[in-house]
């Protein structure tokens, strides 16, 4: 639920803040994640002088819109600080206009954890934002052609062939198919296989096997060790075998 759109915010729900200047893109943001959110709220805001509104709520996530701003920028920094002074254990994502690697590398050695652009497809952006939730990063920027700041070219692609490489590509970055970080987002959220199941309108069976997928792909023994593991990443730290 959007709180622009004049309904009541359930302060106990998981809650999302949107911060955009552009009304279009804005709402854009809001109505997508409504739908892929159930049950949580979405507040929106124009900018970070409205943090206040948002106070006492449960904010599991913020999307920054970057606004043609580089990383240096004294505006950026002034609202990132206001962000952490008011919600210090939410993860930040930027959304950008542009897919700038050494932006994104500038970024992730901030401590943000997701770095969406405007190009990505819809699917695969949800599919990045459920892994942020589940305590991991997303930045497909860094990897593929961009490698140490410079461009690889390789033979010209026609726009269907590149399409599809991007998709793989974003992806394997994610590590987990968009169904598989629907459960990751759940999972972290503390929510039985039962609930899981019911949340996402599957079968006790199919949440047990993607369960068994994301836990082989992170080397993890158990739900618990699956969380630690991504956030764990997130810090930058080097994965662990278990014994």
């Amino acid at each position: 639920m959007s709180d622009s759109a004049g309904t009541k915010r359930r302060r106990n729900a998981p809650t999302v803040i949107i911060i955009e200047h552009s009304t279009l893109a804005r709402t854009t943001v809001v109505k997508l994640l409504e739908r892929e959110l159930a049950g949580w709220t979405v507040i929106d805001l124009i900018s970070t002088e409205s943090l206040d509104r948002a106070l006492g709520s449960e904010v599991r996530l913020i999307v920054l819109d970057l606004a043609g701003r580089g990383v240096e920028s004294i505006s950026l920094r002034d609202d990132l600080a206001a962000i952490a002074a008011r919600f210090p254990e939410a993860p930040i994502t930027l959304l950008s206009g542009t897919d700038d690697a050494i932006i994104a590398r500038q970024a992730l050695k901030m401590g943000i954890r997701g770095f969406f652009s405007t190009s990505l497809p819809v699917d695969i952006a949800l599919a990045g934002l459920r892994l942020v939730l589940a305590g991991g990063t997303f930045f497909p920027q860094l990897m593929g052609a961009v490698t140490n700041g410079s461009i690889e070219h390789g033979p010209a692609r026609n726009e269907a062939e590149k399409s599809l490489d991007d998709r793989t590509q974003y992806l394997a970055i994610a590590e987990f198919t968009p169904r598989e970080a629907d459960v990751l987002a759940e999972l972290q959220c503390g929510c039985s296989n039962k609930v899981i199941a019911g949340k996402l309108n599957l079968s006790g069976h199919t949440v047990k096997m993607h369960l068994q997928h994301i836990m082989r792909k992170l080397q993890a023994q158990n739900r618990t060790e699956v969380v630690a593991r991504l956030i764990q990443r997130a810090a930058g730290g080097p994965d662990v075998s278990p014994s």
